[in-house]
């Protein structure tokens, strides 16, 4: 399982922000949340509640996505090289 992988870009961000509300910093912690779960997933293909946290919080990081890429296009595409995800092609 993938623990600590992302606390080096969380405590990044956090001193850049200070803000845990910042829509950044939400979108980093699902990020955590989702590779975390997917490496659960990986081991335990049956965990059908976890499965549906997993589409949760990928619904609720694309929105959050989604919102940043109106507001601030040139934050939304430096967030995405950051965490290394794809864009979204749904907007």
């Amino acid at each position: 399982m993938v623990k600590n992988y992302f606390i080096p870009i969380i405590s990044e961000e956090k001193k850049k922000e200070e803000n845990p509300g910042s829509v950044e910093f939400q979108v980093v912690n699902f990020t955590d949340k989702i590779r975390r779960l997917t490496s659960h997933l990986e081991l335990h293909r049956k965990d059908y509640l976890s499965q549906r946290g997993l589409r949760k919080i990928l619904g609720k990081r694309q929105r959050l996505l989604s919102y940043l890429s109106k507001k601030n296009g040139i934050r939304y595409k430096k967030l995405i090289k950051q965490l290394d995800i794809r864009e979204s092609q749904i907007r």
